[in-house]
């Protein structure tokens, strides 16, 4: 009898700690998740101002869908690749600038996502990259790699394809040792400028 009460107790006090170990996480999560939701504001922001420094504030674009605007990339030939967000970059005056895109894109480690930045005429501002699972000092390199990040700048919308050697027109040069993050990169960019033909009427 006595171990029949024993279990019972041991049993309640294990549902005790179950249930305020609960509620302290939900607490817990309560408590940090408006500094949480700031921090990933913020990073969006920063990634938004990294490529469109011009632009005084940015705003959703309004037609925007991301299933529609993956479905129109697929359709296009760009497999592993979506669009998540796109907003308006505009002046202090609230005039447009062009638009900042969300893209993921398949590389060697996992996803990539990448904010890239078109003006209305059609040229890249340049990408920030805010998530990625590349390996440090190889396919990381597309994230700190100047000469490669470069490239980008000021290209017009268009088609780009990644070479190893000395790159010529709408070619960009891989990173040494990072052959498929470059590729991924590149084709997200592709892709980008796909759907922002789509919204904008860019040539190609």
């Amino acid at each position: 009898m006595s171990d029949k009460k024993s279990i019972v107790k041991d049993a309640m006090r294990l549902t005790i700690i179950t249930l305020v170990s609960g509620l302290l996480l939900g607490l817990v999560y309560q408590i940090t998740l408006k500094p949480r939701e700031a921090a990933a504001a913020k990073a969006t922001n920063d990634a938004y101002m990294a490529v469109f420094d011009g632009a005084s504030s940015f705003t959703p674009y309004k037609d925007f869908d991301s299933d529609k605007a993956t479905a129109l990339i697929k359709k296009a030939g760009y497999k592993d690749i979506s669009i998540t967000a796109c907003v308006e970059a505009k002046d202090k005056s609230g005039s447009a600038l062009g638009y900042v895109l969300t893209v993921v894109t398949k590389s060697y480690g996992g996803n990539v996502t990448f904010s890239m930045g078109i003006k209305n005429d059609g040229t890249m501002n340049g990408y920030k990259i805010t998530d990625t699972s590349d390996t440090p000092g190889l396919g990381l390199k597309a994230r700190d790699d100047a000469s490669f990040y470069n490239q980008f700048k000021g290209i017009a919308v268009g088609k780009y394809t990644v070479t190893k050697s000395n790159p010529g027109d709408n070619e960009i040069q891989a990173i040494s040792g990072a052959t498929i993050t470059s590729r991924a990169i590149t084709n997200g960019v592709d892709a980008g400028f796909e759907y922002y033909k789509s919204i904008a009427g860019g040539e190609d």
